[in-house]
């Protein structure tokens, strides 16, 4: 995708990646533009005609009822600019403050925001040159949306603030518009509060989110296949018939893929008829699809939430067709903090029953005639003993950031705010445990390789071989000890790159 186009309908989450995260341009739909000037006619009438407006004519929060002259309400949303710009913290990664600014674009074309479209377009022109506003980790509540971290964009506005360098240091504002041919932009009444007032951060966080989850979700059921072959485990609980008569679709759809990639394998077939092998499997093996198909359709639950976001306007106050400004409440972030809630503990699980298969592996006790460790020679050399360790403090700390950040409103603003949402915390901590669950899915994947190369001389199942011959590249043949850390580096870039997914759909086709 080149070009994203913004309508006064709004985008699409893969609008929202690809300029996150790609180098797609924007551009702003003529009916965009229009229905931003139609309602910034009628804020110019409302100030004309001197009547008292959130925001346009008053303060803001607990100020709600302090009223501005004409002449200072210019000066007043610079004021708001600048005093809300209080973040504090680490910057947050370029791809998120990408999306936040094109969320906040979104909002404004959706004509419900009174500013004029000269406002939306800075914000344009900023993703298009590539200038992205510092934004500190620190500072949202989810309150009235993220202010704290939209007032760090809108600053930018202004000539104003930080940017991001070359190399993520911090750049005067100033200067990094100088450097494009930007110029700042004065603000008028109301456009102030309209660049700060809605959920567009953690919203932003959650559609990456969702993207990144789709995927590894879709690569945890390959590694735990990948991991039940390698111990020599049953395929038959992965039998259609056994999950049509409990109709979760994720369930369902999880196990089809684990009962595909195990088909097809010598190893499997080494033990099929073998009546000392055991009757039934661990739990983390015959549950995997209930665990992993139950995060899915968490899954799908927040990207209907997600969906719904991108549709709603969450600004405060809206200006509505008929002429009113009403106050509202769409600012608040609840939906989206339970949202980011749920799918966290979702990952958290997937990664947990992950681990267990590892532990498995490498006991020599439980893991069907492997070595220990999966080393050939374990006592002189420790094999993947300690990757388990990490394996197991990673889980114990997505347990810890499992714990909804969505139940812990503080008051603000004079208790004006009495109730806030924590959105924004829940969103950041999401992408965290999804990023331990990468590590986690790449320990298990190191783990099992390992195993289907001990089982040697028999050969693994397509997907096995796909896995072994593109994650053996790096860690080669099983031997003595090795520096471990680059290994599973590379684990990791193989869970959430394009090539063993792609080699794998070669052989078995398209997974669900």
């Amino acid at each position: 995708m080149t070009t994203v186009t913004i309508l006064s309908t709004g985008v699409t989450p893969a609008d929202v990646l690809a300029v996150a995260r790609g180098t797609a341009k924007v551009v702003l739909d003529p009916a965009a533009t229009e229905a931003m000037a139609t309602s910034r006619s009628i804020v110019d009438r409302i100030e004309a005609a001197g009547r008292p407006v959130y925001g346009v004519s008053t303060g803001f929060g607990a100020l709600a009822n302090t009223f501005v002259a004409p002449e200072r309400r210019a000066e007043l949303q610079h004021a708001l600019i600048r005093s809300h710009a209080a973040g504090v913290g680490a910057p947050m990664p370029r791809e998120v403050v990408r999306a936040m600014m094109l969320l906040r674009v979104r909002s404004l074309a959706l004509g419900r925001s009174g500013v004029r479209p000269l406002v939306a377009e800075a914000l344009v022109d900023l993703l298009n040159h590539d200038v992205t506003p510092w934004v500190p980790e620190h500072g949202s509540l989810g309150a009235s949306g993220d202010l704290a971290p939209l007032a760090h964009c809108a600053l930018v506005l202004l000539g104003e603030g930080w940017v991001l360098g070359p190399s993520g240091e911090r750049v005067p504002a100033a200067d990094a518009l100088h450097q494009v041919g930007l110029k700042p932009v004065s603000l008028a009444a109301k456009e102030g509060l309209a660049l700060i007032n809605g959920t567009d951060g953690m919203l932003g966080m959650l559609l990456l989110a969702v993207s990144d989850a789709l995927l590894l979700f879709a690569m945890a059921d390959v590694t735990a296949a990948l991991a039940i072959e390698a111990m020599l485990g049953s395929e038959r609980p992965f039998l259609p018939e056994l999950h049509a008569i409990r109709p979760h679709p994720g369930q369902a759809a999880s196990a089809a893929n684990i009962h595909r990639l195990l088909q097809g394998s010598a190893v499997m077939d080494s033990h099929r008829d073998d009546l000392a092998h055991a009757v039934q499997d661990a739990y983390s093996m015959r549950c995997a699809p209930q665990v992993a198909g139950a995060a899915r359709d968490t899954l799908d639950f927040v990207e209907v939430v997600a969906g719904r976001e991108l549709l709603s306007v969450v600004d405060n106050p809206v200006v509505l067709p008929d002429g009113r400004v009403e106050s509202t409440g769409n600012f608040h972030g609840a939906p989206l903090g339970f949202a980011a809630d749920y799918l966290a503990i979702a990952a958290a699980e997937v990664g947990a029953i992950a681990e267990r298969r590892v532990d498995r592996l490498l006991d020599v006790t439980r893991s069907r005639e492997l070595p220990a460790f999966l080393s050939p020679d374990a006592g002189v050399n420790s094999g993947l003993m300690i990757a388990q360790y990490t394996a197991a403090g990673i889980v114990a700390e997505n347990r810890r950031l499992a714990a909804p950040a969505s139940v812990d409103s503080l008051p603000t603003s004079g208790m004006q705010e009495d109730h806030v949402s924590m959105g924004w915390a829940a969103t950041k901590k999401l992408r965290t445990v999804l990023d331990n669950l990468t590590s986690l899915l790449a320990v298990e994947l190191l783990a099992a390789v390992r195993g289907l190369q001990l089982r040697a001389p028999l050969t693994p199942s397509p997907a096995g071989r796909a896995a072994v011959d593109v994650l053996g590249r790096t860690i080669g043949e099983p031997g003595p000890d090795v520096f471990l850390a680059p290994l599973m580096e590379a684990a990791r870039d193989v869970v959430r790159g394009p090539e063993l997914r792609a080699a794998i759909e070669r052989e078995i086709g398209p997974l669900g």
